[in-house]
């Protein structure tokens, strides 16, 4: 007979890690390996080893943002100190449901990190590829960076509406109006483009 389905919401302790090593959809926190997402908790033990402790969602969901993981994203918003963006694609895999992601300031260029300004790197409604760096916080709210120069803006629409053409890798201008606006652009490699 199978051992019944244990469900776990966000921050809830599954076990100790004597008792097991934190795997995808959970964080360790003071000793303990603790959920980071809603689902079903998952063990898998290898022989003689400590069995890994996950989270899952349901079958068609189980894909989430780890860290190390490259993901496209949305940008929402943005402010002074960070950009607000919603998680679309990991690889190129789209996800069933949004997950939000914060680039904050320091995370977007790799040099001069002082002297970045988030207004001049992103704009709502960009697309970034962005690498998750930290699974963040109760509210799922991942950490990504940008500061690789495969990273960064790959499509962005000017005020005129049209799509831009990178020029450089902090330039893209408008095919119809020829102006020219800043981004922190990012420098594609071929297996990440959504065609």
């Amino acid at each position: 007979m199978a051992p019944p389905v244990r469900c776990c919401v966000p921050g809830e302790r599954l076990c100790s890690l004597e008792e097991g090593a934190a795997g995808s959809g959970t964080y360790t926190r003071h000793g303990y390996v603790c959920a980071a997402l809603a689902g079903c908790l998952a063990k898998t033990s290898e022989d003689g080893a400590l069995p890994v402790v996950s989270v899952v969602r349901d079958a068609e969901s189980q894909l989430l943002p780890d860290v190390g993981a490259i993901v496209t994203c949305k940008v929402c918003s943005i402010n002074s100190r960070f950009a607000k963006v919603h998680i679309l694609y990991i690889g190129s895999t789209p996800l069933k449901s949004t997950f939000r992601g914060t680039i904050r300031r320091e995370d977007i260029r790799a040099t001069e990190k002082d002297k970045v300004e988030v207004y001049k790197s992103f704009r709502p409604g960009d697309i970034v590829l962005a690498k998750v760096i930290s699974l963040g916080d109760m509210q799922s709210n991942y950490l990504l960076s940008t500061a690789e120069n495969e990273l960064g803006v790959v499509v962005a629409h000017s005020e005129a509406g049209a799509q831009m053409v990178p020029i450089s890798w902090c330039e893209m201008q408008c095919p119809r109006t020829h102006s020219k606006e800043l981004r922190k652009v990012a420098r594609v490699q071929p297996e990440f483009l959504q065609t």
